[in-house]
């Protein structure tokens, strides 16, 4: 048997993705496991044990599905779900499952602020797609495998740092996704602990702002490594705080506990850190994560994605969350490790 797996981007949705990978694999016998993404997300998924075969869309889409076409695949598993997969699936003539985006409940919540979506994390629902192969969740929760070439070498890290730190993600995809510069500096004076700040290119400069509050207990990482090597330090991180982005679900993947925060974009969405059920490591007492958030909020969830600005103005979302209430949760679970 032969399997298509669409997801384009970005990279914590195709994060989100690895319990289906995983579970097709280990679950059906002698299936073959493809994958199709965009070139930019090779690294995310290049390293995974369970995928025979990756395929990339870069400029051409049909170019894509002429490699496609000579594959024969048995199904298709849509978990995109868009004009282009809806492209692919038709060129392929083949038996597809496609995952359900909920648009129109989104667009309720977003637009009229009532809450109409199920109480389903969206893996789940990405595994109700493969439910008629007869794949069921394992319980194991999200996977990330680094290439041994992008292990992070200790003598890249500040040896203040070597004895253990807290990962701070700082930025996301779009602005109202993230806490404000101000807010961010005062986070990171008041933690007392070690501090790695994690991010890409695009958030060098805000990282520099960040780390200037005390260079010695905070090192600004971003642009500096690629996005294994990022991962890397996640996994090697004792907590991540982290807004809605890609870096939240690599650390659920690593089972890292999580202090998450939240602006425009709300767990309901069914997007919050994921773990599964069979997590021996994490505490038994409590979840494994803190949820950050202004509830209720008026405005709030103003849209299923974000915004480059607050579209009132005032950014309530972000502003109103309480730093002293973040550091007294990081105290709480890095005393708990000690």
């Amino acid at each position: 048997m032969k399997i298509l797996i669409i997801r384009f981007s970005s990279i914590g949705d195709i994060v989100l993705t690895t319990p289906v990978i995983r579970c097709l694999k280990n679950q059906l016998p002698d299936v073959e496991i493809h994958y199709l993404t965009k070139a930019g997300f090779r690294a995310v998924l290049e390293a995974n044990p369970y995928i025979d075969k990756l395929h990339f869309l870069q400029d051409d889409l049909q170019a894509v599905i002429t490699t496609l076409q000579q594959e024969q695949f048995d199904y298709v598993i849509d978990l995109h779900h868009n004009l282009r997969t809806m492209r692919v699936k038709k060129a392929l003539d083949r038996k597809s499952f496609s995952f359900n985006k909920l648009n129109i409940q989104k667009f309720i919540y977003t637009s009229l602020k009532l809450n109409v979506l199920p109480d389903v994390h969206i893996v789940d629902r990405y595994l109700e797609t493969v439910k008629t192969l007869g794949v069921k969740n394992d319980g194991r929760g999200l996977d990330y495998f680094i290439p041994e070439k992008d292990k992070v070498k200790e003598s890249d890290i500040p040896a203040g740092h070597l004895a253990g730190y807290i990962g701070v993600v700082i930025g996301a995809a779009h602005n109202t996704k993230k806490l404000p510069i101000h807010k961010l500096r005062e986070l990171c004076a008041a933690i007392e602990h070690p501090i790695i700040l994690l991010g890409g290119k695009e958030d060098r400069e805000n990282g520099e702002q960040i780390a200037s509050v005390d260079p010695h207990k905070i090192y600004n990482s971003c642009g500096k490594f690629n996005i294994n090597e990022s991962a890397d330090l996640v996994r090697r991180a004792k907590l991540i705080i982290t807004h809605d982005t890609g870096l939240m679900h690599i650390a659920a993947a690593f089972k890292k506990q999580i202090i998450s925060i939240w602006g425009n974009t709300v767990p309901q969405f069914g997007m919050f850190p994921y773990y599964g059920t069979l997590s021996p490591q994490l505490p038994k007492d409590k979840l494994p994560y803190d949820i950050m958030e202004i509830r209720p909020l008026y405005c709030r969830p103003c849209s299923k994605i974000g915004y480059d600005k607050c579209p009132l103005g005032h950014f309530k979302c972000m502003e109103k969350i309480s730093v002293a209430e973040i550091v007294n949760k990081v105290n709480l679970r890095i005393n708990k490790q000690s």
